[in-house]
């Protein structure tokens, strides 16, 4: 599954529509973010994930997903199921990514 960009107007209809959700905080400006997008765009297309959904937030035009999760630094990840917020990392470690997908 592709990674899909949301914003503050359709993350909760994201969170709505499938029972497991990663999103993925990142700024325009965070080179760490852009060095990661392509580990994200693997992993979301990694067979042992297919039942969960990638998204892409940009954290500075998106005050309100942001706040949701506590967001302190980038890029950060957080893992939503039943739209229900469950936990986050704030890591550019691709096995704690990993870790935190497989809690789904």
């Amino acid at each position: 599954m592709a990674v899909e960009i949301s914003n503050d107007e359709t993350y909760s209809v994201h969170l709505a529509s499938t029972e497991n959700v990663v999103i993925k905080y990142y700024a325009d400006w965070c080179g760490i973010c852009q060095l990661f997008s392509p580990k994200y765009k693997k992993l979301s297309t990694d067979e042992r994930f297919k039942h969960i959904l990638f998204l892409s937030i940009n954290s500075e035009y998106n005050p309100i997903v942001r706040r949701i999760a506590g967001l302190d630094t980038l890029p950060f990840f957080a893992i939503f199921r039943n739209g229900v917020f469950v936990k986050s990392v704030s890591n550019t470690n691709e096995e704690k990514l990993i870790e935190l997908l497989e809690s789904l």
